[in-house]
């Protein structure tokens, strides 16, 4: 991961009076799995749309893969668009063979290929039906196999998560782990803070078009703290919530969750738990990419 698989520098893009990204600059290492997070109307989908040149910044710089256009390397992208674009006539494996083809691959290797991906998402049984016979979370991930048939090396995929149900979810996740393993650069947009925290090597958030924080997830969580210490105590630890550096307490399986009001130190929580009662375990709670997402977002709609 020593250069980068796409480059943004300095784009702006407005619809008239509203600035849809404002001079955003990020750049995606090669054969990460980059993560896009904001709120809605932040300018994901926008910046998404304009790596791929559906449509062009108004000032700005992007490279995809080495070119500053997708156009002079389509067959190495894929894109999953958010509004998913299946033709519900066609039966199942025709549309991955359709696809494939327009994406350049050879015909040779069109059966082959379809069956596979059809086996790796668990739709062999349905390659003879009509997409319209499919559920949504079923046509979600033809939509994906429609995406990396082809075998591009950047995958941009925009709320690919969504209409999936727990199950599914997990065997997108794995087929994303396992593109990265081949030297696959996989960028998504999602909502879903518990995804981007489990796969994403690199994340970005936006806000309003802007970027608010980038980097990887170590590298971001280093930045916040959570005000908040997990504990497990032996004996009654009901007392903890009168404690005065203490603004909340919740119960994590067998540890306690305590938040910690503004400014008041973890030692100094230690020091009144000890004598007590018996603590067995005593760690400062590292925050959650949705804590983070929430604090950031929220503070700057404030």
């Amino acid at each position: 991961m020593n250069h980068a698989a796409v480059d943004l520098d300095q784009v702006f893009k407005s619809f008239g009076s509203i600035v849809a990204v404002d001079c955003l600059s990020a750049s995606v290492p090669a054969g990460a799995i980059y993560g896009f997070l904001g709120p809605n109307g932040a300018g994901k989908t926008t910046t998404l749309r304009m790596m791929l040149n559906i449509i062009s910044p108004d000032r700005g710089r992007i490279e995809i893969l080495g070119h500053p256009s997708t156009k002079d390397n389509a067959a190495r992208t894929g894109y999953m668009p958010e509004e998913r674009g299946l033709y519900r006539k066609m039966k199942v494996r025709d549309v991955l063979t359709y696809f494939a083809a327009l994406k350049g691959m050879e015909r040779r290797r069109l059966a082959g290929a379809a069956a596979e991906w059809l086996d790796r998402v668990e739709l062999g049984q349905w390659a003879e039906r009509r997409v319209e016979d499919l559920s949504r979370g079923m046509q979600q991930k033809l939509q994906f196999a429609v995406t990396v048939i082809h075998e591009p090396d950047l995958l941009i995929l925009d709320e690919p998560f969504s209409g999936l149900d727990p199950v599914n979810l997990e065997l997108l996740r794995d087929i994303m782990l396992s593109l990265r393993q081949e030297g696959k650069t996989v960028i998504f947009s999602t909502h879903m803070m518990e995804q981007a925290e489990r796969l994403c090597d690199f994340i970005l958030l936006i806000n309003q078009g802007r970027k608010v924080i980038d980097g990887t997830l170590d590298q971001v969580r280093s930045q916040y703290q959570s005000h908040a210490v997990l504990a497990q105590l032996e004996g009654d630890g009901a007392f903890v919530e009168t404690l005065p550096m203490v603004s909340g307490v919740s119960r994590q399986g067998r540890a306690l969750e305590i938040s910690l009001r503004e400014g008041a130190d973890s030692q100094e929580l230690l020091q009144a738990l000890v004598g007590r009662v018996r603590v067995r375990s005593f760690a400062e709670k590292a925050p959650s990419l949705h804590e983070i997402f929430v604090h950031l977002v929220g503070r700057r709609h404030e």
